[in-house]
């Protein structure tokens, strides 16, 4: 793909994603837009071998945009990086098609591992703001990690996961693409909290049934 194109898929992608925009121009303001077209200019000299240029080259954009973007990362195409400040992508990530990913987000290594050791993102996935996603895992198609959340196990497609670790709360549901909402997702604790409290209430309930019966044999016993 040439330069010019790149410049105006990206223009699509924000114009389409952040509600915020209100004209063309604004889209050359987005932190998103300068870093993700210099990493395309950077990973073309990485693949060339030419490791300090790309290096320099995003060192410089993080510089400017907050937005760390190692050259030797593979990117789909559709990436989206909405706000961007803290946003580090390593050496070994691979992101596919029509990601979106707030500010924060961290596709990080655990600094143990040789090689790929990098997390790898499939097709049409929302990272929230602050998520980390740590060492070489695998995150499926259609997924939703939410803001905050800590990820270091492989994520099924189809999931939304939060927590910290990441725990899976919602799996092969139905998902629109355009569904970018990273707050309003279940809490698995407070449902856990929900269920003993149900559970604490009904052995009340039996309890007391129970010391009734009791009573009830006793004073059937003295009556006699």
């Amino acid at each position: 793909m040439k330069y010019r194109d790149y410049v105006k898929q990206e223009m699509a992608v924000i114009k389409d994603r952040d509600p915020a925009i209100k004209s063309d121009k604004e889209v050359y303001l987005y932190p998103s837009f300068k870093a993700i077209l210099k990493y395309r200019k950077a990973h073309k000299l990485y693949l060339k071998g030419e490791y300090y240029k790309a290096r320099k080259i995003s060192q410089k954009t993080a510089r400017q945009t907050g937005i760390e973007i190692h050259p030797g990362a593979q990117i789909g195409e559709g990436l989206f990086i909405d706000h961007g400040h803290g946003v580090v992508i390593g050496e070994t990530a691979i992101i596919g098609n029509n990601v979106t990913l707030y500010q924060g987000v961290t596709l990080g290594g655990t600094g143990k591992e040789q090689g790929k050791r990098h997390p790898t993102l499939g097709d049409n996935i929302m990272v929230g703001a602050g998520a980390k996603i740590l060492g070489s895992v695998t995150i499926g198609d259609n997924c939703k990690i939410g803001a905050g959340s800590v990820v270091l196990k492989d994520v099924p497609a189809n999931s939304t996961v939060v927590g910290v670790p990441g725990r899976v709360v919602i799996q092969d549901s139905v998902r629109l693409f355009d569904d970018l909402d990273q707050i309003h997702l279940p809490d698995p604790v407070m449902q856990d909290i929900e269920n003993l409290k149900q559970e604490n209430a009904r052995l009340k309930k039996r309890l007391a049934h129970l010391e009734n019966s009791v009573n009830e044999s006793r004073s059937s016993y003295d009556d006699n």
